[in-house]
């Protein structure tokens, strides 16, 4: 996992902003599946809010996802970031039926098994794959996940980052033996390995990334966004938020807009939004202390910004938060 040293979700503390702000997050693993595929085969994946992980532990497939096909064989692992629409297939152009529409066994916690291998053929082609919904916990960095490659493999990191690869062998033997307790084994390993992705090109400069980015590369307004980041419950003013950057307040909503597509008073409105959202759902805390914790002066007032910017009360997304809950408990793809 990318580490969080702290509860305090979203709120930065150290003294580079552009490390805090960009490695603060971590993968948590919401679903997970072992696949055991005979070819020829086709599983699609509709689009999830999730990030989609798969790693193939023996055999061979290809993953077709926004016109691109990638070829992928024992021991790789990918990451789809943005959990776009895709399929795995054993070879293109091979029909696809939707992996809703397969039989998950629950094998323990929030992980089941899928066997598309008729049991009279031959096991010694069967195509073993270890798949998984992640959620970024990115709090506040939700340009982040916008700004990644759709694909994101394992294969980019190896060069650099050769102690990955036992990891990934252990992934492989936990799939080949099935060792008691080998599913929730797995499921750790794979959300580290997926961490590792996301760490590896963030370390490598996100790629060719600009705007936000480009905003925390500027040394005067990384300053302002970490102290937004790390108290967004404060009564912030375009003033105070210059006297951060040390200029005038025109320049600094030049400068801030410019980098950044949106006004400074505009970007604090959502990032606050984000993290009550965040919380409702995910941490199903109760509306007023959202209120409160993000410095509104009653629940009312929260409320009225809450629903003014995402366009539904905060109650409804509280709801939402527990639908998911129960749904995730649930054996599923």
């Amino acid at each position: 996992m990318l580490d969080r040293t702290s509860d305090t979700a979203g709120y930065i503390t150290g003294a580079d902003p552009v490390s805090e702000l960009l490695m603060g997050m971590r993968l948590r693993g919401a679903r997970y599946a072992r696949l055991r595929l005979a070819p020829p085969f086709g599983i699609g994946f509709s689009a999830a809010a999730e990030a989609r992980f798969h790693f193939i532990a023996a055999g061979n497939a290809f993953l077709q996802s926004q016109g691109q096909t990638v070829q992928l064989g024992c021991g790789d692992a990918v990451l789809l970031p943005r959990g776009d629409t895709h399929s795995l297939v054993s070879a293109p152009g091979l029909p696809v039926l939707p992996a809703e529409s397969f039989e998950a066994k629950p094998l323990c916690g929030n992980i089941c098994a899928v066997s598309l291998a008729p049991e009279e053929t031959c096991r010694s082609k069967d195509v073993l794959i270890f798949s998984g919904r992640m959620e970024f916990e990115l709090d506040t960095l939700h340009p982040l996940v916008g700004l990644m490659p759709r694909i994101m493999s394992v294969r980019d990191l190896l060069a650099r980052q050769p102690e990955i690869l036992p990891l990934l062998e252990a992934m492989e033997r936990e799939m080949r033996t099935e060792r008691a307790g080998s599913a929730g084994i797995l499921a750790r390993l794979a959300d580290v390995v997926a961490a590792s992705i996301v760490r590896g090109w963030v370390e490598c400069g996100c790629g060719d990334s600009t705007g936000w980015i480009e905003a925390l590369r500027d040394p005067q307004l990384s300053r302002v966004i970490a102290a937004l980041h790390r108290d967004p419950g404060h009564n912030w003013t375009v003033a105070e938020m210059a006297a951060e950057m040390g200029c005038s307040r025109s320049v600094f909503a030049e400068r801030f807009a410019a980098a950044t597509g949106t006004t400074p008073l505009r970007y604090l409105a959502m990032l606050r939004m984000r993290l009550a959202n965040q919380w409702l759902t995910r941490d199903r805390m109760a509306i007023d202390k959202v209120a409160k914790r993000l410095g509104y002066g009653s629940q009312a007032a929260f409320a009225r910004a809450y629903k003014r910017l995402t366009g539904s009360p905060p109650g409804r997304a509280r709801a939402l938060g527990k639908t998911q809950l129960q749904q995730t408990s649930s054996a599923q793809l």
